[in-house]
């Protein structure tokens, strides 16, 4: 059993600082966003000014950290480099949390998207064994993130079934992306909310939101370039009534809208985190 049930690493709504919002974003830091995300590979040993830049985030908003590139099912070795350069980076910047994909984006070379690990028992004892070594030199315990994908390459065991195998095995945390599960839920025909129901309470730390791209109706690309769907709203509110107002963050990569669409973005997160509180209030009371 996770001995942290329950306890999130930031509260409230939050949004992933990528560079092209920086500028917007300082001239007038938001009161709304109560944390923020970065994926560590793009902001270790950045200086000068990008790096005072940062800086000014770090020191008005919690962080935590999302990686791209550790590449956790990869068969080639583990980059332990990496994980004492975030280690690092963690401590430098007094950021307390870190998450992955759990996927894999490369062997030998980087092959600049995640690709989805197998679903059989070999792999559960093969990722969970990696993951384990990351928390031992993290010095921390760590969230992986269920992933899109669009052709699996094995599927010996159900996604759910794989996921909740791999948390177990690594005894690691849950960073649960509710517009993944939208997206695979249409692509591979399975029902979203059963997929979120099954996930262990005890093991979720955040909360990913973000928008696809409907290429046809059973085909969605996982793209953040765009606003979140209404499906995925409607599955986010379903996992606050079922896990609570668990923290949640915003992800939007390129295409970025005016700054006040994205914070509308946001308050919508809080609207919904706040109607679960007064549910959950309704309910005891």
């Amino acid at each position: 059993m996770n001995e942290n049930a329950n306890k999130y690493p930031v509260s409230g709504a939050g949004l992933g600082l990528r560079r092209g919002l920086i500028d917007k974003l300082m001239s007038s830091p938001p009161d709304d966003i109560d944390f923020m995300e970065v994926a560590p590979e793009n902001w270790i040993n950045i200086g000068g000014r990008l790096g005072r830049k940062f800086r000014f985030f770090t020191e008005r908003y919690p962080f935590l950290l999302h990686g791209l590139s550790l590449s956790i099912g990869a068969p080639s070795p583990l980059n332990e480099d990496l994980l004492r350069d975030i280690r690092a980076f963690m401590e430098e910047h007094g950021i307390e949390f870190y998450s992955e994909h759990l996927s894999y984006c490369g062997d030998d070379g980087q092959l600049y998207d995640l690709m989805p690990i197998p679903f059989t028992d070999d792999a559960v004892k093969y990722v969970s064994g990696r993951i384990r070594r990351a928390q031992d030199i993290l010095g921390r315990r760590m969230a992986v993130e269920n992933v899109s994908y669009y052709a699996p390459t094995d599927t010996s065991m159900s996604e759910t079934d794989f996921m909740l195998a791999v948390l177990e095995e690594a005894d690691c945390d849950l960073l649960l992306d509710i517009n993944n599960i939208v997206v695979n839920s249409i692509n591979h025909e399975y029902d979203a909310h059963e997929f979120m129901l099954k996930m262990p309470k005890s093991r979720i730390k955040y909360f990913h939101i973000a928008g696809h791209y409907e290429e046809a109706p059973d085909l969605r690309i996982d793209t953040h370039g765009t606003a979140v769907s209404e499906q995925s709203w409607q599955l986010l509110a379903d996992a606050y009534r079922h896990f609570g107002p668990v923290p949640t963050l915003l992800e939007r990569d390129f295409n970025f809208p005016p700054v006040e669409e994205l914070l509308d973005e946001v308050r919508k997160i809080k609207h919904l985190q706040s109607l679960a509180l007064d549910h959950a209030d309704s309910s005891h009371g």
